[in-house]
C-alpha cells in the first residue's frame, strides 16, 4: 500500500482557480504526515481557508472533491510558498511526540552518516551527545532535548529546516520526513 497523507493543511484557496485553465475552486494543500504538496478541487459550494485541516483519504470527503495532482514547490502560489515554513512548524509542534521519537530512535544510514547528522546544525559532537543522552533515558519532548543537549539549536526548528530542505530539493539523496518528488510523465 503506497504511503499517502490522510489529512492535509490548506496553504491557499483559489475560488476561481488559476488565471489560466478552467475556472474551478482549487486548494493547494500540504499533507500533514508525509508533507506532500497537492492541488485539489474543492467541492462545489464549499469555501475553505488557509490553515484549515481537510480530510483527503479514501473515505467520503467533506471539503475536497478530488485530488487533481501532486505539485512541486515551484508550482505553489506566492502566498502558499510564504506560508509553507509556518505550516510545517505548526504540524511539527502539533505532532511533537512523533518528532521527539525521531531523536529517540534515529539510526545510522551508513558507516559514516547517521540520520541525526542530516539535521541542519547537527554534527558528530551533537550526534554523540544525543545518542548518549537517549541511552540514559528517552527524550520526553523538545524542551527535554534542548535542556539535556547543550548548545543544540531549537530541536523542533531543526526538524522544520530538514523538512523544508527535502521539499525544496527534489534530488535530495536521503529523505527522513518527506515523500519523494512526484513521478514525471513523458
Amino acid at each position: 500500500m503506497p504511503l499517502r497523507d490522510e489529512t492535509a493543511v490548506v496553504l491557499d484557496f483559489l475560488p476561481k482557480g488559476h488565471a489560466t485553465g478552467r475556472p474551478e475552486a482549487l486548494a493547494q494543500l500540504l499533507g500533514d504526515r508525509y508533507f506532500t504538496l497537492l492541488e485539489a478541487v474543492a467541492r462545489e459550494g464549499v469555501t475553505i481557508k488557509h490553515g484549515d485541516k481537510v480530510y483527503i483519504g479514501d473515505a467520503e470527503r467533506k471539503e475536497i472533491d478530488h485530488i487533481k495532482r501532486r505539485i512541486t514547490l515551484a508550482e505553489l502560489t506566492t502566498f502558499s510558498r510564504s506560508e509553507l515554513p509556518f505550516m510545517i512548524e505548526k504540524i511539527v509542534r502539533d505532532n511533537e511526540q512523533r518528532y521527539v521519537e525521531f531523536y529517540n530512535k534515529s539510526q545510522p544510514i551508513s558507516t559514516r552518516v547517521h540520520q541525526l547528522e542530516l539535521l541542519p546544525g547537527v554534527g558528530k559532537k551533537h550526534m554523540f551527545d544525543i545518542i548518549g543522552e537517549r541511552k540514559k533515558a528517552p527524550f520526553k519532548n523538545f524542551d527535554d532535548i534542548k535542556n539535556r543537549i547543550k548548545l543544540l539549536p531549537d530541536p523542533a526548528g531543526l526538524i522544520v529546516k530538514r523538512i523544508l530542505k527535502e521539499i525544496e530539493n527534489e534530488n535530495e539523496r536521503f529523505r527522513l520526513f518527506v515523500l519523494g518528488p512526484p513521478m514525471r510523465r513523458f
